[in-house]
């Protein structure tokens, strides 16, 4: 233990001890037009294209709330939340992939820091998507032998580890739920990931076969506990409850992905014309300035509102803004509800500028098709279904226990 300490006190540096916030999203936002024109070619290929990939990595993008220590940036998380929005802006599927593969170091300060430190390495470069959905695995020694599958692991072509769910046996006799620490070495990709829209992620299944994974590097998956990752890094906001995390990730990629519709919508309104005498640009008509207007409206809402979210589960990480105390899981609950508001609010301006962009945009080779077929995905996320999030934080306000895990 004592040497896992001494080794956890050696410092990485990042690529760029300068970079400044600002610098960052800058980069992102620098980024939009080359990956708008790549989205038709991400989309066929079905995954992160690795030509963007080394510009993500050489840009810094997937170290950008990665702890200081182990060579990352360690900004803040409304950093992290603006700089998915500009990539989201340019292609949803790339900002996806960019959101969870460069999100999860928040996921793994809760490991032990002997895992901490293996898979950062000697120059810090980790990437990694997590799926749940455990199968059994068997204890051995001191830790798991694991075999089994995964589906959804978005952007496991370019990751340098996945996290997988296992179920193993607890003291009680019934079986706990942990997330496990899988090398790339040690994974297979099976390409079953075929979907109208999103396709670009490539979240495909990775299978793992026989491989042994010590206790050090697994971690509970309990998704509203309260978590460890202070015990490793003095930084609060890698201690925080992980529910409404999720939501900041992906609705981080939800927002800028409607406000890159806003941007296509916007063109449309400057190039084209009215169909009926006066026969006057677009931009110039108050019907479309109303529909611009709301829908610009929604999204800055929608920003406003995840901003806020963001803001306020920082404040829980030290602070519960609701009890004084801990953070609890109530109020992890209700900042995923708020979390999921901001992201009904982009899907409704979504749902204008395409009702109102003109039948052409329907084709399948358009842009602003593309990107309404990639929203129709993003609902499916089992973190997106309102209803029974809202029941559960409504419950939990009043005394009682929430009726699903999630």
């Amino acid at each position: 233990m004592a040497m896992a300490e001494a080794r956890s006190k050696e410092m990485l540096s990042p690529p760029e001890p300068g970079l400044s916030p600002a610098d960052m999203i800058a980069r992102a936002r620098a980024m939009i037009p080359v990956l708008r024109s790549r989205q038709a070619e991400t989309e066929k290929a079905g995954r992160l294209l690795e030509i963007t990939n080394q510009e993500f990595l050489a840009a810094g993008f997937y170290r950008v709330v990665q702890p200081r220590q182990f060579g990352g940036y360690e900004f803040e998380l409304t950093t992290y939340a603006r700089m998915i929005m500009e990539i989201a802006r340019g292609c949803p599927s790339s900002a996806w992939v960019l959101a969870l593969v460069s999100g999860h170091p928040v996921m793994l300060a809760d490991f032990d820091v002997r895992a901490q430190e293996e898979v950062y390495g000697a120059d810090g470069d980790y990437r990694c998507p997590s799926v749940g959905s455990p199968v059994p695995v068997k204890p051995e020694g001191a830790g798991y032998r694991v075999s089994g599958s995964w589906d959804y692991a978005s952007g496991c072509d370019v990751s340098t580890h996945v996290m997988v769910g296992g179920l193993v046996p607890d003291a009680a006799g019934g079986m706990a739920a942990k997330l496990m620490l899988i090398d790339r070495a040690d994974y297979k990709i099976v390409d079953n990931w075929n979907m109208i829209g999103m396709q670009g992620t490539g979240s495909r299944r990775v299978v793992v076969e026989d491989v042994y994974i010590p206790a050090y590097r697994t971690a509970p998956m309990t998704m509203w506990q309260a978590r460890s990752g202070i015990a490793v890094h003095p930084n609060p906001m890698y201690s925080g409850r992980k529910g409404s995390y999720f939501l900041i990730e992906l609705g981080s990629v939800i927002v800028g992905t409607v406000k890159g519709a806003l941007d296509l919508y916007e063109e449309i309104c400057r190039t084209k014309a009215m169909r009926f005498p006066p026969r006057i640009p677009l931009f110039e008509s108050h019907e479309f300035q109303q529909y611009f207007g709301d829908a610009q409206g929604k999204i800055d809402a929608a920003e406003a509102l995840l901003i806020k979210v963001i803001e306020q589960y920082v404040e829980a990480c030290v602070k519960d803004p609701y009890t004084g105390g801990e953070f609890g899981e109530e109020t992890d609950r209700r900042l995923f509800v708020a979390a999921q508001e901001a992201c009904q609010l982009a899907w409704a301006a979504l749902e204008i500028i395409f009702t109102t962009a003109g039948t052409s945009i329907g084709t399948k080779e358009s842009a602003l098709a593309r990107i309404y077929r990639d929203a129709a995905v993003q609902k499916t996320h089992f973190v997106q279904q309102r209803s029974r999030t809202a029941v559960n934080a409504a419950r939990l306000h009043f005394g009682l226990a929430p009726l699903t895990p999630f």
